[in-house]
């Protein structure tokens, strides 16, 4: 992670975020949610402490968060969180993926998201040009 020397400190909890799976600043950049540009300056958490997100990741290996708020997905369009739980799903599941890897960042976010950032020119072509495909 990017600030070694102190590490990242959660801004809801006050620990420290010691993995990059636990890391729901890099659940946001993969999932295309944050962009790249700020990704140094935002403040990180851990993924279950921001509960808003982390009631769209159905994945049998993660924690089930339900939400009881006006936040809550049970009480959205349905259309909206199955298209939320499959995008934040599957960026949790990338999250698994790169951690321990060394694979540069630009190639962390899921396919469509490297695709946007490539067709509105935020990655460089110099950059895009060279950057692997996504397994």
């Amino acid at each position: 992670m990017v600030k070694c020397d102190e590490g990242y400190l959660c801004s809801v909890c006050g620990n420290d975020v010691e993995s990059i799976t636990d890391s729901d600043l890099y659940l946001r950049f993969i999932a295309g949610l944050i962009d790249p540009e700020v990704l140094h300056t935002t403040p990180e958490r851990h993924i279950l402490c921001n509960p808003v997100l982390a009631q769209f990741i159905v994945a049998s290996a993660f924690e089930l968060v339900v939400v009881e708020s006006e936040f809550a997905k049970t009480g959205l369009d349905r259309e909206f969180v199955k298209a939320r739980e499959q995008l934040v799903t599957r960026a949790w599941l990338r999250l698994q993926e790169v951690a321990g890897t060394e694979i540069p960042i630009h190639t962390y976010p899921l396919p469509e998201i490297i695709g946007f950032y490539r067709q509105n020119a935020q990655i460089p072509e110099s950059v895009a040009s060279h950057t692997p495909p996504l397994q």
